[in-house]
């Protein structure tokens, strides 16, 4: 290999014109694929010693990569594209807030579009996505039944899962399970012994996996599992309000209630408030997720926090990693209990 001292002997020193890969490939004695492997950041070689000193003759005779020609000849735009149900969702606005932060910090920008949850409108803003020429996707949308999540892993399009998962797709995931365990196990520690599920919508893994921890917690205590006191919501807060008032007609009412989100959880306490009740001395209540209102309610609410940050970074350094052609893979991260005033011993 040459030495940064070799830059008198290329051609780009005697000219006017700016050194190239070929000249920088001359002066380190290596092939141009070899150099522009070690310009690439994302290339597992550019971390070998032998990258760094082609770095070191590029310095010397003064390359400067152009970094749209790279992305032409690779086809790259260096634009991810995020699927989210909707940006009103306080989780939604979180997540995608986090993710383009992370996206920046790697060199990418991101275009956001909104599914409301609905297949359709997934595949429809999902193509119009990949008609903009984003390098990958970043879904927040999966479905049990795999809709648009497997379309594109048939087309072979890079794309990561977050917060949902499906199938073997790379997915960036809360530990919902163990969420779900650990708020209904907070619960039952507290003495409550009917406590009621708002288990969220069927095609969410987020809320089956939550829906699972609550079910474990339950048997783990020698609990009965009672159906009745199961019921499906979306993840709205005008669907946790309905949910509680269903709940609190039931005889006997239940003493405890996990909504697996913060806005069904607040909806919950809209209803037990129009009900002449009170949180938590007639109903302790626990969400999940917590998002920023939940310490700032009159009456802040025990949730489970998810670690969005980690979450969204792990997801956009994957769909790079895929871009780039590494395997599939799922990383799992553990949410935490944050008990507060919404949540009290069973009388």
């Amino acid at each position: 290999m040459g030495s940064p001292e070799a830059r008198d002997s290329t051609p780009a020193a005697a000219g006017n014109k700016p050194p190239t890969i070929a000249d920088v490939a001359r002066a380190a004695g290596v092939s141009p694929s070899t150099v522009s492997r070690a310009l690439n950041r994302e290339h597992r070689f550019y971390r070998s010693p032998s990258a760094a000193r082609i770095r070191e003759v590029a310095d010397a005779i003064g390359y400067a990569p152009n970094p749209v020609a790279s992305n032409l000849r690779r086809r790259q735009t260096n634009t991810i594209g995020v699927l989210v149900p909707r940006l009103t969702d306080t989780v939604m606005a979180m997540l995608y807030e986090e993710v383009a932060a992370a996206s920046l910090r790697r060199g990418y920008h991101t275009l956001v579009a909104t599914t409301h949850d609905d297949p359709a409108r997934e595949h429809e803003n999902g193509d119009v996505l990949l008609q903009r020429r984003v390098d990958g996707l970043i879904l927040t949308t999966a479905r049990t039944d795999g809709g648009f999540c497997q379309d594109l892993t048939h087309k072979g399009v890079p794309h990561v899962l977050a917060l949902r998962r499906y199938g073997e797709s790379s997915a960036a995931v809360g530990d919902d399970h163990l969420g779900g365990y650990l708020a209904t196990r907070h619960l039952i520690d507290l003495g409550h012994q009917r406590i009621a599920l708002i288990a969220g919508p069927t095609y969410a893994s987020s809320a089956l996996g939550r829906r699972a921890g609550y079910q474990e917690a339950l048997r783990e205590a020698g609990l009965p599992l009672d159906e009745r006191l199961i019921l499906p919501s979306t993840f709205s807060m005008e669907s946790g309000e309905e949910a509680g008032q269903q709940l609190l007609a039931l005889t006997p009412r239940p003493t405890a209630v996990f909504a697996v989100n913060d806005n069904t959880a607040i909806g919950v306490l809209a209803a037990v408030q129009r009900a002449g009740l009170r949180v938590p001395e007639d109903l302790s209540v626990a969400g999940y997720n917590d998002i920023p209102l939940a310490a700032r309610l009159a009456l802040p609410l025990t949730t489970v926090r998810v670690p969005f940050d980690a979450i969204a970074t792990a997801a956009v350094d994957q769909l790079i990693d895929l871009i780039n052609g590494a395997p599939a893979e799922t990383r799992t991260f553990a949410p935490t209990l944050i008990p507060r005033r919404t949540t009290v011993r069973a009388a």
